[in-house]
C-alpha cells in the first residue's frame, strides 16, 4: 500500500485565515448584522436585569418595602428575564442559520473546484484527505460561524456596555474590571495559540486516518490476495492511535483554558468584591450600587470565558479551513480565455489540432508532453501507442479539454478551445476511459449520465448496441436494476459496456477512447472492440490503444515516446476508418 500523500499546499496565516474565514462570511451577513443587534440588545437586558434586581434587593432589605409595593419592578424583572432569553433563542437561531448559508456556499465552492475547475489535475490528489475536507471539515466550520463569530460579537457589547454603566456608579470598581479584562484576554490568547496548534495536528492525524482507510477499503482484494490485511489492520490501529492521542492532547488544552478562564475571572470577581467591601464598611458606596456593580461582574467576564470555549470548538473547523483554501487557491486547469461568439467548432467539419502543445503537472516534475504537434482529420480513427508514462492520457485529458496545456494551442477550425466554453465544446464529445466509472443508481440513469433528457426507448437502443441486451434480459428490473453503490455489482467489461453504450446515446462528433479493452480478457476485448468500431464510425475518433489488435483498426496509428511523437503510419485494411 502506497502511502497516503500529504499535500500541505500554500501556508496561512493564523490572522490571514481569519480574515479569509470572515470574507467566506458573505452568505451570512445578514444573519451577522442580526446578531450584532441582537448582542446589543443583549447588553441592554444584561444591564436592565441586574439594576432591577439590586433595586428589589435593596428595598426589600434596607427600606423594608412590602413585596406588593415591589410588584411592579417584580414583573419589569420578569419581562427582561424573558426577553433575556428570547434574544438568547434569536442569537443563537441567527448564527445557525448564516452557518449553514456559509456552509452550504463553501461546500459548493469546493465541489465546483473539484468537478469543473480543475478536474484532472485534483484527480491526483489525496482523496481521501479531500473527503474529509469536504464533509468533516465543511461541518467543523459551523461552530466557527454559528457559535465563536456571534459570540465575539457578544464579548464586545456585553463588556463595554457593562463598563460604560459601571463608571458613574463606582470609578474603583469600574477600574478594577477594566484591569483584569485585559489579563484574561492575554490568557486566552495564549492558550488559545497552542490549541490552535494542537487542532492542527489531530486535523492531519484525521486525513491520514480517512486517506489511509479508504486506500485499504480500495485494495481489499488485492490485500487479501497477497495476505497483507493482518499488517494493514495493525497499522490502522496505529493511525487510529495517533488520532486518539492527538485528540485527547487538544481536550487536555481545552480543559486548561477552560480553568485558566475561571480562574482568571474568579480572582477578577474576588478583587471587586474586596473593593466593594471595603467601600460599604467605610459608608464611600451605597448598597444599590454595590449590588449592581457585583451582579454585573459575572456578565462581564461570561461573554469572554464563552469566546475562549467557542475557539477551542471551532478550533478543528480553523484547521480544515486551511486543507479547504489550499484546494480553492488552486489555479484553474481549465477556464475560458475570451469567450467566443457564434458557433462551436464542430470536430466532424475541421481537424483537431494540436500545436507545439507542451503540458506538466504542477506536482510532476519535467513536462509530459514536450511541443506537441498532431492533427485528428474529421471522421478519421486516429490510434495513439506508447509506453505507459508517454503522456497519451494527457492528449486525451486536452481534447476533452479536462485540462489547457501549459504553451502551444489546441484548436478546431482555427478556433483556440481556450476560447470555448468547456461544456459547449464537451457536447461534441464522448469519452469512453480506461476503468468505466459506475455511479449509484440505476443502469439506464448510468447510461443517460450524458443525455438525461434520453427517453426509455433511447436508452435501451444504446444499451443493446453496446452489447448489453444479454445482461439486461437476465435481470429482473432491467434497465431499472440499481447499481453502484449499494447496487448490483458489474465486472470490469460489463461497466466497460455501460461506458459505450452512454457514448453512443448521445450525438457527438468526436470520440475520444482512452484504452477501453485496458483490463479486460481476450474474449470481451473483443466485444468491447467490436462495439467501439461501432461507436467510431464516421467520427473522428482519438484511440490510445496498448492492444495491438485494437490500434491496428485505426486509419492512423502515431507512436508516442516521453512526450513526442516518434513514429506516424497508416495501416492498411483498417476497420475504423471514415
Amino acid at each position: 500500500m502506497s502511502r497516503q500523500r500529504q499535500r500541505a499546499g500554500p501556508a496561512v496565516s493564523e490572522r490571514g485565515l481569519d480574515r479569509r474565514l470572515l470574507a467566506e462570511s458573505a452568505a451570512a451577513r445578514t444573519q451577522l448584522r442580526l446578531a450584532g443587534v441582537i448582542g446589543l440588545a443583549t447588553a441592554a437586558t444584561v444591564i436592565a436585569q441586574a439594576t432591577l434586581l439590586a433595586g428589589i434587593i435593596t428595598s426589600a432589605a434596607e427600606h423594608r418595602t412590602a413585596l406588593s409595593r415591589l410588584a411592579g419592578s417584580v414583573v419589569w424583572l420578569a419581562a427582561v428575564i424573558a426577553a433575556r432569553a428570547l434574544l438568547a433563542g434569536a442569537f443563537e437561531a441567527s448564527g445557525r442559520i448564516g452557518a449553514t448559508r456559509v456552509m452550504s456556499e463553501l461546500r459548493g465552492r469546493l465541489a465546483r473546484q473539484l468537478l469543473v475547475r480543475s478536474p484532472l489535475t485534483r484527480a491526483q490528489d489525496a482523496t481521501g484527505e479531500l473527503v474529509a475536507a469536504a464533509v468533516q471539515g465543511v461541518d467543523s466550520l459551523e461552530a466557527y460561524f454559528a457559535s465563536y463569530l456571534p459570540q465575539l460579537i457578544l464579548a464586545a457589547a456585553v463588556p463595554v456596555a457593562v463598563l460604560i454603566w459601571v463608571v458613574p456608579l463606582d470609578l474603583i470598581a469600574a477600574g478594577v474590571l477594566g484591569a483584569t479584562v485585559p489579563v484574561l484576554i492575554v490568557f486566552m490568547i495564549l492558550v488559545g495559540k497552542g490549541a490552535q496548534a494542537k487542532a492542527r495536528s489531530r486535523w492531519r492525524a484525521l486525513a491520514t486516518l480517512s486517506g489511509h482507510f479508504l486506500e485499504v477499503v480500495q485494495g481489499l482484494p488485492t490485500l487479501r490476495a497477497y495476505r497483507r490485511e493482518a499488517a494493514q489492520v495493525a497499522t490502522i490501529k496505529r493511525v487510529s492511535e495517533h488520532y486518539r492521542s492527538e485528540t485527547m492532547a487538544t481536550l487536555r488544552i481545552a480543559f486548561l483554558s477552560a480553568f485558566v478562564l475561571e480562574l482568571c475571572a474568579m480572582i477578577g470577581t474576588a478583587l471587586l468584591a474586596a473593593t466593594i467591601g471595603l467601600q460599604l464598611d467605610g459608608g464611600h458606596l451605597g448598597l444599590r450600587a454595590a449590588l449592581t456593580v457585583l451582579l454585573l461582574a459575572p456578565e462581564l467576564y461570561g461573554p469572554l470565558r464563552a469566546v475562549g470555549q467557542q475557539f477551542h470548538a471551532s478550533a478543528d473547523g480553523m484547521a480544515a479551513a486551511e486543507r479547504i483554501f489550499a484546494v480553492l487557491d488552486v489555479p484553474a486547469a481549465v477556464g475560458v480565455r475570451t469567450p467566443r461568439r457564434g458557433a462551436v467548432p464542430d470536430p466532424a467539419l475541421a481537424p483537431l489540432r494540436f500545436e507545439s502543445v507542451s503540458f506538466s503537472y504542477p506536482d510532476r516534475p519535467g513536462e509530459v508532453l514536450r511541443g506537441l504537434d498532431l492533427e485528428l482529420a474529421p471522421g478519421v480513427t486516429t490510434a495513439i501507442v506508447g509506453p505507459s508514462g508517454a503522456g497519451k492520457s494527457t492528449i486525451a485529458a486536452l481534447a476533452l479539454r479536462l485540462a489547457d496545456p501549459t504553451a502551444g494551442a489546441v484548436s478546431c477550425g482555427e478556433v483556440d478551445l481556450r476560447d470555448v466554453d468547456p461544456d459547449a465544446w464537451r457536447r461534441r464529445v464522448a469519452w469512453v476511459p480506461q476503468r468505466a466509472r459506475i455511479f449509484a443508481g440505476t443502469i439506464g440513469d448510468n447510461i443517460a449520465l450524458a443525455e438525461p433528457d434520453a427517453t426509455l426507448e433511447e436508452i435501451r437502443s444504446a444499451a443493446e448496441a453496446a452489447g448489453l441486451r444479454q445482461l439486461l434480459d437476465q435481470l429482473p428490473a432491467g434497465l431499472g436494476t440499481r447499481i453502484g453503490e449499494g447496487g448490483r455489482g458489474l465486472s470490469a467489461g460489463q461497466a466497460q459496456r455501460v461506458a459505450l453504450a452512454r457514448a453512443l446515446l448521445g450525438s457527438a462528433s468526436l470520440v475520444v477512447l482512452d484504452e477501453p479493452t485496458a483490463h479486460l480478457d481476450a474474449e470481451t476485448a473483443a466485444l468491447v472492440g467490436a462495439t467501439a468500431a461501432r461507436l467510431c464510425e464516421g467520427r473522428t475518433t482519438l484511440l490510445i490503444a496498448h492492444d495491438a489488435r485494437i490500434a491496428a483498426r485505426a486509419a492512423r496509428i502515431v507512436t508516442l515516446r516521453g512526450g513526442v511523437l516518434c513514429g506516424d503510419a497508416h495501416p492498411p485494411g483498417s476497420v475504423l476508418a471514415a
